[in-house]
């Protein structure tokens, strides 16, 4: 899929095409009509090439020969979980594999445009060290590593693009036509509202074409409604199921690796929340913020994601009420604990719009919820609770926590 939008944006890749089943693999490798091929595993995480199967295949990213040794490949790929260092130990589902064309490969680099913070615009990342990944690159040489920030505003110029190309070691025909790329991926980065496109590698071939091998991109989801083709690419078999659930009802969470779960209203309350858990030695499981104007519906709904993780052993709630209401966090909080019967401690710290409404309904509920005012004290508790949870569960014990 990235292949076609570099292609389409007039940038050099491998030719190459998707199958959903090993005989589609097959045919494309019948299609492409050499001997020299490599099949890739489809899956949106990094370090693939070293990753294994469920099916027990070692290596996502695998050189082949021959039509039938793409669908024997195929076969072990499609319909199995690949585990890398970046789909964590639940895997990632294959659902396709690319066969593409093998090129051999002079030099190999790695290339990226990202949005950065600090310049507030897009910054060009490039390094002679590609192939490889480049958190290594820039662990153990960041020398070698190359920053380039564009002015939005003018936009990368021939002449920044050339010296990149110079700083890379492209020479002679190699060097103007990686610069050429250069413009082509930034004028493509700017067209699709991208956040992210990482080349690894970017290659000079054996007869000094520039070309992408791989490519990861990041789109901005506020863009959804002008870039309607690209999203209409997105799978969300390949994303955590709970942030696929979590957009349907308007709310932001991502989730983490802690065991305490955070409900909040606000990203920078969000992120405060979690700083002050870890400040008390806990950590988040989650990011969720359920914005400004929720209903108890979606606080409800907020729970069944949390509560999905098994690993929650407690629930922090951090509202301050200002278009948001209190009474309706409360309700949305009593559903969810009843609907749910949800077992694990729960501390609920309200503040603004409706607080006393909020808190009256939480004491007359009759559900055992740790209500908590000041916000440190009602992080200490979350943790303490969350650590006496885990040793219950550790000693196979169902523990029953209530106020004294």
């Amino acid at each position: 899929m990235s292949a076609n939008l570099l292609s389409e944006a007039g940038i050099k890749v491998p030719k190459g095409s998707v199958a959903t089943s090993a005989e589609e693999a097959y045919e494309a490798a019948k299609k492409l009509g050499t001997s020299d091929l490599v099949i890739k595993a489809q899956v949106l995480a990094g370090g693939r090439g070293k990753g294994h199967f469920d099916s027990g295949l070692n290596g996502g990213v695998k050189t082949i020969f021959s039509p039938e040794e793409a669908r024997d490949l195929a076969n072990k790929m499609i319909g199995h979980k690949i585990f890398t260092k970046q789909t964590g130990a639940h895997g990632k589902d294959c659902n396709k594999v690319f066969i593409v064309e093998r090129k051999y490969v002079r030099r190999e680099y790695y290339f990226a445009i990202l949005m950065d913070r600090a310049t507030q615009g897009p910054v060009i990342v490039a390094s002679s060290q590609g192939g490889v990944d480049i958190e290594s690159v820039a662990a153990e040489n960041p020398d070698a590593i190359f920053k380039l920030p564009v002015d939005i505003k003018k936009g990368l110029s021939l002449e920044s693009a050339q010296g990149l190309a110079d700083k890379l070691g492209f020479v002679g025909n190699a060097r103007e036509e990686a610069a050429d790329t250069f413009l082509k991926l930034y004028k493509l980065f700017l067209a699709k509202d991208a956040t992210q496109i990482e080349i690894n590698p970017l290659v000079e071939t054996s007869d000094h074409q520039v070309m992408c091998m791989d490519a990861q991109f990041g789109f901005d989801d506020n863009a959804s409604f002008r870039q309607k083709d690209v999203f209409s690419l997105r799978d969300p078999t390949q994303e955590d199921p709970r942030e696929v659930q979590a957009e349907k009802w308007n709310l932001n969470y991502i989730g983490l690796d802690g065991r305490i779960g955070c409900l909040v209203n606000g990203a920078g309350l969000a992120m405060s929340t979690m700083d002050i858990i870890k400040l008390h030695g806990g950590e988040p499981a989650n990011f969720l913020d359920v914005g400004g104007s929720a209903t108890a519906q979606q606080i409800c709904e907020a729970f069944k994601i949390i509560s999905s993780d098994a690993g929650v052993s407690a629930a922090l709630v951090n509202i301050f009420g200002g278009i948001m209401r209190c009474d309706v966090v409360a309700q949305g909080i009593i559903d969810a604990v009843k609907e749910l019967d949800l077992r694990i401690p729960l501390v609920v710290r309200l503040q603004g719009t409706n607080v006393e409404q909020g808190k009256k309904l939480i004491s007359e509920s009759g559900i055992a919820i740790f209500p908590c005012d000041d916000l440190d004290k009602a992080a200490e508790l979350v943790v303490k609770l969350s650590d006496i949870t885990t040793l219950a569960q550790k000693a196979g014990i169902h523990a029953n926590l209530s106020i004294a």
